[in-house]
């Protein structure tokens, strides 16, 4: 992996995210990946799993912006970072350890993120 395809992975999961198109979301995870969504979390396990997650809890369309970037990328690892503020007026600052496999997907996905304190993010 390099900046540039962590980059369009990240790309393309923002689209995922706005869309919530279950063939979208499932083409940015192995068969087997795990997910994460607290690095205290027992992983959501398999694809299929990760795609009824998301589409079971869905942000309302527009009620969000996120940028997400790669930190460090090493072999098939990256760590990226990132803000998601919601219309709400909500912030989230985030760091994203992500894992891929040969064919681009990813295989480990585990969310860390903050809400900072008002006025600071």
């Amino acid at each position: 992996m390099t900046s540039e395809t962590v980059q369009a992975w990240l790309d393309a999961y923002v689209a995922a995210w706005r869309s919530y198109d279950p063939g979208q979301i499932g083409d940015l995870f192995a068969e087997d990946a795990a997910y994460a969504y607290h690095p205290w979390d027992e992983p959501i396990h398999g694809r299929d799993s990760i795609v009824a997650s998301w589409l079971d809890a869905q942000d309302e369309p527009e009620s969000w912006e996120g940028e997400y970037g790669p930190f460090v990328v090493a072999d098939n690892r990256a760590v990226v970072t990132g803000k998601t503020c919601y219309a709400d007026g909500k912030v989230f600052l985030n760091i994203w350890q992500l894992t891929f496999d040969d064919h681009g997907r990813c295989r480990e996905f585990v969310e860390w993120y903050v809400m900072p304190p008002a006025g600071r993010g």
